[in-house]
């Protein structure tokens, strides 16, 4: 096993262990790959894509119950990964409440009913969580698998890292979570002035409605009074007449009886001055007496009905009641609602100072998104031009001359219900990525069109065109192990030594595990494994071993010469891997 030192890849991920128990022919099998180049050979049929068959599963590929071995009840494969901190890997484990560690382990057991457990870390997960790790760990290529870099949504990051656009990229990336901060808030604030001016409307009316009756704390209690006075005016009148008539100005009115009284008393005091105490009461009260009289008959004099008071009051009296039911409570509770609107009209008459400052702060935004967005695009076409040349290139030594590879950089087409239109920049829609959609197209023969890698026919062509993809963007490609499964169908010769080469390169950035039957390929290894199937106890199982120095040149020699082993073969072979080390 490998510490976290021993990634030296860009990629920081790397496949420790792969263990596989009843799956097809293979009854127990455990692969333990190094760092570099990995690379698996063995007869036909003996089960080397197996293995890969069994890492594709184990990273969230279809199960199916099939591939039990016939016997078992169930099979069962799991993956051992190395991963650095700064992996992406670790936020799909972070997601998972599994951050901060730097070993994966993946297992997947499937039923012979064709139920499927996936486990990440020993921890229950789904299959959709596999294929969501899978992507930072392992990429495969082969004539039956897909590969990620035909997957056209992973060429922009492709392209940007070919062409040390990561900082622009960033700077993007910045300007659009502002840009799209702002929009957001100037939406909420249109929305919110739309209601504010409804709501100024609203208090604005309050406000007029309360201050245009010109309320006094206690009138409303004096207008009652006045209303009753004006209403009984004829009675009143009356009584206060009859009584200022009974006290002063009948004839046998109170008063001048009194006054004889007191008259009486008064000599009478003057006999015995004991009665002086009730004469000055007498006295007092005739003369209290003779002011209420005085009183009432100038109240009976000066009241009188007015129809056109009346009325005045009355209204005023209803629309203090009509504010009273709107706004609760008395005269003093609807001034303190009144203050309270007007306190907050001055409030809202600030927001449209901080919607005009907001405007320029979204034109700003966007001034600068549609800026680096523009810079950024226009990065991009030169250099995807630059990177589907180098392809080419690559192509044409893997003896694919006619082939070319075009990098397409074009504009997002806008959506119908895109958030905002300051999200659209030139007619194309903004993302965090900028304005462009990347995607690799490849024409394999002269005066053909170029096409999405996935329309490729030939499984061979396209294995080859990933590894020309695989090799020039070796140092800022896709993460952790490459797979590289009957890359060399159908080439030999000299083209097959390229291919060696190209993945021997491809392997000092990423760990690599190849399938080959090509010695041309087999010679650049690190680490060689064999596979081979036997029959053992009625049962035909495969089995994998890692060849020492010698096993190594004796398979070499096999592969080159066959079942039979001359010394010329083991000279071949001697001398290919002798080639080999010196050109690593």
């Amino acid at each position: 096993m490998y510490s976290i030192g021993a990634l030296c890849y860009r990629s920081a991920a790397m496949l420790q262990c792969l263990r596989v128990s009843h799956f097809a022919i293979i009854d127990q099998l455990e692969l333990e790959l190094a760092p570099g180049l990995n690379v698996v050979t063995g007869e036909t049929g003996a089960g080397k894509s197996i293995m890969v068959s069994a890492l594709q599963l184990v990273l969230g590929g279809r199960a199916r119950p099939e591939v039990v071995r016939t016997g078992a009840d169930a099979a069962e494969v799991e993956a051992q990964f190395l991963i650095a901190p700064e992996s992406p890997v670790q936020r799909h484990l972070a997601d998972m409440g599994l951050e901060g560690q730097d070993e994966l382990v993946l297992r997947r057991v499937i039923t012979r009913s064709g139920r499927s457990r996936a486990y990440v870390n020993g921890r229950m997960a789904s299959a959709a969580q596999l294929t969501a790790l899978a992507s930072g760990l392992v990429d495969i290529s082969s004539q039956h698998e897909h590969h990620s870099l035909v997957d056209a949504g992973s060429h922009m990051r492709y392209l940007d890292a070919f062409g040390g656009l990561h900082s622009l990229r960033k700077d993007m990336g910045q300007a659009y979570r502002t840009l799209h901060e702002h929009t957001h808030r100037m939406a909420n604030l249109e929305t919110e002035s739309r209601e504010r001016l409804e709501r100024e409307d609203l208090l604005r009316f309050q406000v007029q409605e309360i201050t245009s009756l010109a309320l006094q704390p206690d009138e409303e209690q004096g207008l009652v009074e006045e209303r009753d006075r004006n209403r009984n005016a004829e009675r009143l009148a009356q009584l206060t007449g009859g009584a200022e008539q009974g006290l002063y100005s009948d004839d046998d009115a109170i008063c001048p009886l009194l006054a004889r009284i007191v008259h009486m008393v008064e000599e009478a005091a003057t006999m015995d001055s004991q009665l002086g105490t009730v004469t000055e009461q007498l006295v007092t009260a005739q003369a209290q007496l003779e002011d209420a009289a005085r009183e009432l008959g100038s109240y009976a004099q000066s009241i009188q009905m007015d129809p056109q008071r009346l009325a005045e009051i009355d209204d005023r009296l209803h629309a203090i009641s009509r504010l009273r039911r709107k706004y609760g409570g008395g005269i003093e509770e609807i001034l303190a609602h009144c203050e309270r609107a007007q306190d907050e009209l001055a409030q809202l008459d600030q927001s449209e100072s901080r919607l005009e400052d907001l405007k320029a702060q979204l034109e700003a935004a966007t001034t600068a998104a549609t800026a680096l967005a523009q810079t950024l695009s226009e990065r991009r076409h030169a250099c995807g031009n630059q990177l589907g040349q180098q392809i080419t290139a690559e192509l044409a030594s893997l003896s694919m001359g006619d082939a070319e590879v075009r990098v397409e950089v074009d504009h997002l087409k806008t959506q119908g219900n895109h958030q905002a239109e300051s999200l659209v920049l030139d007619n194309a829609r903004l993302t965090a990525q900028g304005i462009d959609r990347v995607e690799f197209l490849i024409a394999t023969n002269r005066g053909e069109k170029p096409q999405p890698l996935q329309k490729i026919a030939s499984g061979g062509e396209l294995s080859r065109a990933m590894l020309a993809i695989k090799r020039v963007l070796a140092d800022v490609g896709p993460g952790g192990l490459y797979v590289f499964d009957e890359v060399d169908s159908g080439v030999g010769g000299a083209v097959a030594e390229v291919i060696g080469r190209k993945i021997k390169e491809v392997s000092r950035h990423h760990q690599v595990l190849c399938i080959t039957h090509l010695p041309q390929i087999a010679v650049f290894a690190d680490v060689h494994f064999h596979v081979r199937k036997g029959v053992f106890e009625g049962r035909t199982r495969s089995h994998i071993d890692r060849l020492s120095k010698r096993e190594r040149h004796t398979e070499i020699a096999r592969m080159l010469g066959g079942i039979k082993i001359t010394e010329s073969t083991r000279a071949a072979a001697r001398e290919m891997l002798l080639a080999a080390q010196n050109q690593g």
